[in-house]
């Protein structure tokens, strides 16, 4: 049964959130995120109205001019381009992005199948892993309805990515704990965009907006199970292992996290944006550097949680540029930022 909420985004938050007893064990706390996604979901069909007029893509629709939360949006050089082609530049932002989004989460559907296939009888890692594969695949419907409706010939990630993206689910089945950190290298990035976007208020497409606030609602429970794991499995890990993954995440996290937001040279070609002002937005300015650091403060409290923060990979988050407090911290002042 799908969800028959009003694409508010209050509701849709709620529809995301596990209440969960500090009690709970961990296969307790995976139930219990299964159990929502039986009682609360989307799909990519039923809940958004793509034929309604009102979702109409009008290639010239004011709305699709970049917000200011956005980078390239709040940069000088965007602000100062004609309408039209603020519009032009919007559009097939929007569209690549969502393209990128659909890519990642290809890889970890994967991930997750080559995760689950060994899991054994009665896992309730082998239940929920299914239950977000099966949100997933409805993510990269939405995704591509989007980008087919867009009439953007967007191609996403870098050639790298596209390079790399049969392999990258191998290492859900050989080093699980650096894959559930790569999760969290693509999903907290778009989902803090995302969220900051639909609480910003600024106007955009209605059709933008209902597949954000599906997106951020389910993607509560995904990065909810990707805390779990990692909390319950750092114990497990070996020395070795332990100081290898601490040098290893914060460079995960840069990498993905430019994969998603950075727009690959093909993008940059087809939007025509000078390279001064791509190397200026990604990631000289005072303001991105901050919007970079922002994106990974929940990352930073996952990793002091599971033992990945020490003197070696304190030095590699700051070298990556995403170093800071973590986010029970984040009210503190700047000037105390790792």
């Amino acid at each position: 049964m799908t969800s028959t909420l009003e694409p508010t985004t209050e509701l849709l938050a709620e529809s995301g959130r596990v209440e969960e007893s500090p009690f709970q064990t961990y296969e307790e706390r995976l139930r219990t995120l299964s159990e929502a996604s039986v009682h609360q979901h989307f799909d990519a069909f039923l809940d958004i109205d793509w034929d309604n007029p009102a979702n109409a893509i009008d290639p010239t629709d004011e709305r699709w001019i970049l917000p200011s939360i956005d980078p390239l949006g709040g940069h000088p050089w965007y602000r100062s381009l004609p309408k039209e082609e603020q519009i032009r530049i919007g559009l097939y932002r929007q569209a690549n992005i969502t393209k990128v989004g659909l890519q990642f989460e290809q890889i970890l559907i994967a991930g997750l199948m080559n995760y689950a296939f060994s899991l054994p009888n009665g896992s309730a890692e082998f239940r929920y892993s299914t239950h977000e594969a099966t949100e997933e695949c409805h993510h990269t419907q939405m995704f591509q309805e989007f980008v087919n409706r867009s009439g953007q010939d967007v191609a996403g990630g870098s050639r790298l990515f596209h390079a790399l993206s049969p392999f990258l689910p191998l290492a859900a089945r050989v080093v699980p704990f650096g894959f559930f950190y790569g999760v969290l290298a693509g999903e907290e990035p778009i989902d803090h965009v995302q969220k900051s976007i639909v609480r910003s208020g600024e106007n955009q497409h209605p059709l933008l907006q209902r597949i954000m606030q599906i997106h951020i609602a389910e993607e509560a429970r995904h990065i909810g199970f990707a805390h779990q794991f990692l909390e319950h499995n750092a114990p497990k890990l070996s020395k070795a292992d332990r100081a290898v993954l601490s040098v290893l995440v914060p460079v995960i996290m840069k990498w993905l996290c430019n994969e998603i937001l950075v727009p690959s040279k093909k993008a940059q070609k087809d939007m025509g944006i000078p390279k001064s002002v791509i190397k200026d937005l990604y990631w000289d300015q005072p303001e991105s550097q901050k919007f970079l650091r922002d994106l990974f403060g929940d990352v930073r409290m996952l990793a002091e949680d599971t033992g990945m923060m020490n003197p070696v990979s304190r030095r590699v988050w700051r070298l990556m540029g995403i170093a800071g407090r973590p986010s029970r911290f984040r009210s503190e002042p700047a000037s105390a930022a790792a």
